[in-house]
């Protein structure tokens, strides 16, 4: 049996690097905070929860896709692992840190 790629898991959840309430999207997994941009090693595939690593991951580096926007690079402060997640700066609720997204832009890695 294929195992799904993607795990719609839209809860709400205090971030564990800011402290604020992040409440769901509405109509796809909420893994950052849109705040800090702060996330959670969590998930093995979008949505799953099931990495053990639990460990902060930094957003390190927004790049910019002409289909799918930005895009944040988040690097896990315990194991190095980065992965890419698409912003919702678009959201109707809590949109991501524009101001954040558009710094994180001019970031060399």
């Amino acid at each position: 049996m294929e195992q799904k790629r993607f795990t719609k898991n839209d809860n709400g959840f205090i971030c564990a690097h800011c402290g604020k309430q992040v409440e769901p999207l509405g109509y796809t997994s909420r893994n950052h905070c849109p705040f800090c941009l702060w996330s959670l090693h969590v998930d093995i595939n979008p949505g799953d929860r099931a990495c053990e690593c639990r460990a902060p991951m930094e957003p390190v580096k927004v790049v910019t896709d002409p289909r799918k926007g930005y895009i944040i690079l988040h690097k896990c402060t315990g194991c190095g692992e980065i992965h890419r997640n698409k912003a919702a700066h678009e959201a109707k609720v809590q949109p991501d840190n524009l101001k954040l997204l558009i710094k994180l832009t001019s970031v060399e890695l």
